[in-house]
């Protein structure tokens, strides 16, 4: 179900990873960013958008991990934009044989089946230095950083005042730095949240790939908690971290990622 964030920004909350598809409107069809996760809220995601009389114009992956780099068939043949490095990423991953079986070694289990891969990761690639979603909609901005994954890019709708900030600045999930592609991930999740800190001046709300929609206070401190984290992976020091702790079930591989990350940084 579309719920409305601001006037003319919808968001779809998945029950898997409280993963948010977003939908912008604009004068000829919506951009879609990020859109997932099941095959059944997909389907609903295009039916709320063909009950709003809206087609898909664009659709926009704002970084290549699976989970925001998905599609169906009842979404249309829209263009599906990303990142010059985003696109290079995925496309690297799928030229792989045995890309599925990656992939399903990755998916959360009570998903896996629901979870369509005929589509997957068919993003074209931006050129490089391009600065805005070319479509017919209001202005969004691109943001790309070297955070978390290659390409990943935030988005900021300035008609709306909106920032969609991709894999950060989430209030369930800790910062995940890219430990495998990255030759300084902490610097590099650092300067992203600058980047995001100065481009997100004025913005009254952000949505973040996973978790809940926040407002201006709420934004500022997400990127207050996010660098107070990352810094003390950096330093050694211990993570006090709401976000460690949740009480809900099904969320303690979270608090996994986290000793991971903590051996691996402490180790480099």
């Amino acid at each position: 179900m579309l719920t409305q964030a601001v006037d003319g920004v919808l968001v779809h909350q998945s029950e898997c990873i409280q993963s948010n598809a977003v939908v912008v409107a604009g004068e000829t069809g919506v951009l879609l960013i990020d859109p997932g996760i099941t095959r059944d809220e997909l389907i609903t995601i295009a039916n709320d958008l063909r009950d709003l009389g809206q087609r898909v114009e664009v659709g926009f992956s704002t970084h290549p991990d699976w989970d925001h780099v998905l599609w169906h068939p009842e979404l249309g043949d829209a263009p599906r934009y990303g990142t010059a490095r985003a696109a290079a990423s995925i496309r690297e991953f799928l030229s792989n044989a045995d890309w599925e079986d990656q992939l399903a070694e990755g998916l959360p289990p009570e998903f896996a089946d629901d979870i369509p891969r005929d589509l997957l990761g068919l993003i074209i690639g931006l050129p490089e230095g391009t600065t805005q979603v070319p479509w017919d909609g209001p202005t969004v901005r691109i943001i790309e950083h070297r955070a978390h994954a290659q390409g990943h890019a935030a988005l900021l709708i300035e008609e709306g005042r909106v920032l969609v900030a991709g894999d950060m600045l989430s209030d369930v999930l800790v910062p995940m730095l890219d430990l495998h592609g990255a030759a300084d991930p902490i610097q590099d999740y650092l300067t992203a949240l600058r980047m995001i800190e100065d481009a997100a001046r004025g913005v009254d709300v952000v949505i973040p790939g996973h978790g809940s929609v926040g407002g201006s206070a709420e934004l500022r401190e997400r990127i207050a908690r996010d660098r107070a984290y990352v810094e003390a992976l950096r330093d050694g020091t211990d993570v006090s971290d709401p976000r460690l702790d949740s009480p809900e079930p099904g969320w303690e591989w979270v608090s996994y990622v986290h000793e991971g990350q903590r051996e691996r940084v402490a180790q480099a």
